[in-house]
């Protein structure tokens, strides 16, 4: 039986997001990340029915704050609240059977402790959704890839390469469970995820990701002072020079809008990349910034026909990722006989 992965874009049954917990990656800003976290929840079930799932005994809270419309609440063990890389990875097979690949987590290489539950989390969620669990012994964080559904990956060496995540694995051996378990034909390697991310050493979703077949949204950070101005043009360069899986070279639109604030004391960028795609919207993480414009007009004109939604998630940044690290698309199918 043949599975894939499919993209971003296609057909959802819904989305999946965890609810904040531990308390010390928040400090000071854990109930402002709570009401962004709703606010979150409540835009994107505009556009497709939401599963918030929250910590034993946090019920409650979840579902006073997001609200009951198109939000259910389910309570499970967890450790943390980044669903894009904890919970299980969707494939359809060719008859739009579904089944959830569940990799192994080890909280970005450690970072934090415990992670037990989290490395759990994805087999109780293909159990509560009803859809078989197919268990990978790699570590793979979603926020590390990007397919376009038709056989093309595109990840970063700086993340999944880092010996913090499968340092028995080399390179090719990596290539091979992902083809073998994603149904991908070819995989893209980009140099570099953004210079600031520390906490998940480089994911692909802060600083590319796919629109629609042959087009991909790139960071390209005008500011000569940014960064990541010369890594993501080194970015840029493997793009122009690539092929997908069919052949086609890639159209690439640029995001150069940066928005760096302040959120307790520490300055932190808010990644315009680290959007969800739903059933006809892309709810997209601003900053209350002079940036926030520019970058949501840029990502209209990628997605013509979404409506695009702003949504503040400054804190959510300040704890290391965005809209798409907090979330998880369950695609449209039906579970395998």
């Amino acid at each position: 039986m043949s599975f894939r992965m499919p993209a971003e874009w296609a057909a959802h049954e819904g989305c999946l997001m965890a609810w904040p917990t531990r308390p010390e990656l928040w400090g000071e800003v854990l109930d402002e990340v709570k009401q962004e976290y709703a606010q979150v929840a409540r835009a994107i079930a505009e556009f497709e029915p939401v599963t918030m799932v929250a910590p034993p005994g946090h019920g409650d809270e979840a579902r006073t704050l997001c609200g009951d419309q198109g939000v259910t609440v389910v309570e499970l063990p967890m450790d943390d609240s980044w669903f894009r890389d904890s919970a299980p990875l969707f494939i359809l097979d060719e008859h739009g059977r579904r089944a959830g690949v569940d990799f192994r987590f080890n909280a970005w290489g450690g970072k934090h402790q415990p992670w037990d539950s989290d490395d759990r989390v994805s087999a109780l969620l293909l159990d509560h959704l009803g859809v078989p669990a197919v268990r990978s012994e790699m570590i793979l964080e979603g926020g590390a890839i990007t397919v376009d559904g038709e056989g093309t990956l595109i990840t970063t060496e700086q993340c999944l390469l880092h010996p913090n995540r499968n340092p028995s694995m080399s390179r090719e051996e990596i290539e091979d469970e992902l083809k073998a378990q994603l149904g991908v034909t070819k995989i893209i390697w980009l140099p570099y995820g953004g210079l600031l991310d520390t906490e998940t050493d480089g994911h692909v979703d802060g600083v590319c990701a796919f629109a629609a077949p042959g087009k991909v949204v790139v960071h390209l950070p005008e500011d000569p002072t940014h960064p990541d101005y010369v890594r993501m043009r080194a970015n840029r360069t493997v793009l122009e020079h690539s092929t997908d899986a069919q052949g086609r070279p890639f159209e690439i639109t640029e995001i150069p809008q940066a928005a760096f604030v302040e959120v307790d004391g520490q300055h932190v960028e808010v990644s315009y990349l680290n959007y969800y795609i739903a059933n006809g919207g892309i709810v997209v993480p601003v900053a209350d910034h002079p940036e926030d414009e520019g970058a949501l007009a840029v990502l209209a004109a990628a997605y013509p026909d979404r409506k695009v939604v702003g949504v503040r998630a400054r804190a959510i940044a300040y704890g290391g990722g965005g809209v798409h690290c907090i979330t998880q698309q369950i695609p449209a199918g039906r579970p395998t006989a």
